[in-house]
């Protein structure tokens, strides 16, 4: 027997993380008859779905219809400024507000990750990003959670994430050790400047990788 149809709700998350993850690319159109196809529903939850994406401005209306929105350098420049400092904010509060069941989850994911041979680029991708979820869940503020979802959305999505570039991501773990050190002390200004200092590293390369696709600021 079939299980139950998506919902607008369901569709929404499902399209949200295809752009997340890359699996849809900016410029790519996102059309309703298609959509209903992959879900097996109606055309009804597909538009609510597509409505609430477009007002998020993750789709945005072209000649083509709708289409996942990309963004300029500078754009992506002032979106990882908002991340510096909200990751900040969130390690120093989870150094704060964080339980035991929390700790164990972040010790977890850092053991897995480092138990990794040889990943593969979108592997090392959805580990980081669950990684850094565990530590906004840590801060139990549910604020401040909702802002970091929204920033990484809007983060443009190059042919490779930051942490394809040679020896980011083994760097990229011992900090992520540093700012899970700093939580479990219990020491909210080193997790806040570790992880001010982890996302700064991130911002650099991903300016590089994108001039070196031939991205430049407009200023």
């Amino acid at each position: 027997m079939a299980g139950p149809k998506a919902d607008a709700s369901a569709i929404y998350a499902a399209l949200r993380a295809d752009v997340v993850n890359g699996a849809l690319s900016p410029g790519e159109p996102v059309r309703e008859v298609a959509v209903a196809s992959r879900f097996g529903v109606s055309r009804t939850p597909v538009r609510e779905a597509l409505r609430r994406l477009e007002h998020d401005r993750i789709l945005v209306p072209s000649a083509r219809g709708l289409v996942v929105r990309g963004v300029g350098t500078d754009e992506v420049i002032q979106i990882y400024n908002v991340r510096i400092l909200l990751e900040g904010e969130a390690a120093a509060e989870a150094a704060s507000s964080r339980t035991e069941a929390d700790l164990m989850r972040l010790e977890s994911l850092l053991e897995r990750d480092r138990a990794l041979v040889d990943p593969l680029d979108a592997t090392r991708a959805e580990a980081n990003t669950e990684f850094h979820e565990a530590i906004w869940a840590a801060t139990h503020n549910a604020v401040l959670q909702d802002l970091l979802r929204r920033l990484t959305v809007h983060l443009v999505r190059t042919p490779h994430s930051t942490l394809s570039a040679s020896g980011r991501w083994e760097e990229a773990l011992d900090e992520h050790a540093g700012v899970l050190a700093a939580i479990r002390d219990r020491d909210a200004e080193s997790a806040r400047e570790r992880a001010a200092a982890h996302m700064s590293k991130a911002r650099e390369i991903r300016l590089d990788l994108l001039r070196r696709h031939g991205v430049t600021p407009l200023h």
